[in-house]
């Protein structure tokens, strides 16, 4: 029963969306306008960690269309005041564990390999929960959690 309890959604917050400043749609800025993963998590290819949208990046297009709505007050006083807006993550994972986003970028994985359809979220919310397991699983067996992108450990590890 424990078991159960540990692996379930209630303990894993998987499949809740997490409250935002301004509720943000991938699906529409993804899916419907074709915006690429790297246009707001800009240094994912160079970075452990994605990266946020700055308030800049977002003005980009709100600065022309959307900009009286309501919905993006909080953007423009960011705007207004140079102070960032605070996304919550979605993901965290433990201090213990090192997660670099960049090699796995350059190595082909593709974000949806472990964060889901995010393209087809009106709101983000998180796929899956995250285990030593499946690290190991796809490292393990790469070819086939991955298909034909990694052969073998030399394709990351020289």
């Amino acid at each position: 029963m424990e078991t159960a309890l540990y692996w379930s959604s209630y303990v894993t917050h998987t499949d809740v969306v997490e409250s935002q400043p301004i509720p943000f749609s991938h699906k529409h800025h993804v899916g419907e306008l074709g915006l690429d993963c790297r246009y707001c998590h800009s240094v994912v290819e160079k970075s452990a960690y994605p990266g946020m949208p700055s308030t800049h990046t977002c003005m980009t297009c709100h600065s022309q269309i959307w900009k009286t709505s309501p919905i993006l007050a909080p953007l423009r006083e960011s705007y207004r005041t140079k102070t960032p807006l605070i996304w919550n993550r979605v993901y965290r994972l433990p201090d213990f564990v090192y997660f670099n986003h960049s090699i796995h970028i350059a190595k082909g994985i593709e974000c949806a390999s472990c964060h889901g359809q995010v393209e087809q979220m009106p709101l983000t919310r998180k796929h899956q929960a995250f285990y030593m397991r499946q690290c190991l699983d796809c490292h393990r067996d790469p070819q086939r959690h991955l298909g034909a992108k990694l052969m073998d450990c030399s394709t990351c590890h020289r």
